[in-house]
């Protein structure tokens, strides 16, 4: 009888302490991405009819149709692709060279390195808006998507640097010393043997420099003016009016701009929890 209160009173505390507060938290997350999909396969007279129809019915998809090619989304997808993409190879490559040295050589200075890249992360973006603006005013860049590289792969270049350097750490050295007395250089040693070794780390730093620069809003809509160059966030912004609101063509650019990195976890999450993981301990 003992066992059976003992069983029934865990399955009890189980339930209130860790399957409802997760239910509950799963809710909270899914039911906004819900409610967009829904809305997104609604025709734009069902957004205000009463009742409220939870499942679209009929369902269409001319929405994503009428976002895709009258709306603009092409280019805004094409525009963010670009930008993130090239943020994301510049900070692996630049990331994995700073790393290197903070990692297998011993200079004066390393430390004070450390608490600079460190520091980075404490300072507020909105901050350097002003003078980032002023600058790429002076060098022509506003209106260009060079600008965002460059502040992307600013910010992101310190975050990245410290997560590399982790991953770094859990690589023995005596791999590349036996490279380099085979014959290698420095640079072949890095390339032929701990670039292989750092694809869960090059997977986890080239999905947060991706994702970084591919939801980013303030400094796309302070930078780029011209419609032909906007990113998605700029151009879902673009999209409420001041006197009408296209609910449905917004809930289908809405999808269309989470679909790529929801792919991308979705494909990648495997590499992503090991390079966490293997981040987290230094070996």
């Amino acid at each position: 009888m003992n066992k059976k209160e003992n069983k029934s009173r865990s399955i009890f505390i189980n339930l209130f302490t860790l399957y409802i507060p997760l239910l509950m938290a799963i809710a909270f997350v899914l039911i906004p991405f819900f409610w967009i999909l829904v809305t997104s396969l609604k025709p734009e007279k069902d957004i205000m009819q009463r009742p409220i129809k939870y499942l679209p019915h009929p369902a269409t998809f001319e929405n994503f149709i009428n976002a895709w090619n009258k709306v603009g989304f092409d280019r805004y997808f094409s525009n963010s692709f670009f930008i993130a993409v090239s943020v994301a190879c510049v900070v692996l490559i630049f990331s994995t060279l700073v790393a290197y040295p903070l990692t297998r050589f011993h200079f004066r200075g390393k430390n004070l390195t450390m608490i600079l890249l460190l520091c980075t992360q404490f300072l507020p973006q909105s901050m350097l808006l002003v003078p980032l603006f002023v600058i790429f005013k002076v060098l022509r860049l506003i209106n260009s998507p060079m600008a965002l590289v460059i502040v992307y792969v600013t910010f992101g270049l310190p975050f990245n640097t410290i997560l590399m350097r982790g991953f770094m750490s859990s690589i023995p050295v005596a791999l590349e010393e036996a490279a380099m007395i085979d014959g290698c250089s420095r640079l072949g040693a890095i390339y032929r043997v701990i670039v292989p070794l750092l694809l869960p780390a090059v997977v986890t730093c080239g999905s947060f420099a991706f994702i970084d620069s591919w939801k980013e809003f303030i400094f796309a809509v302070m930078f780029i003016n011209d419609p032909r160059k906007m990113t998605i966030p700029v151009g879902l912004s673009y999209m409420i009016g001041e006197f009408t609101i296209s609910y449905t063509i917004l809930a289908a650019g809405a999808i269309i701009a989470i679909l790529p990195p929801m792919f991308m976890f979705f494909y990648l999450q495997k590499y992503l929890i090991r390079g966490l993981s293997s981040g987290a301990v230094k070996g």
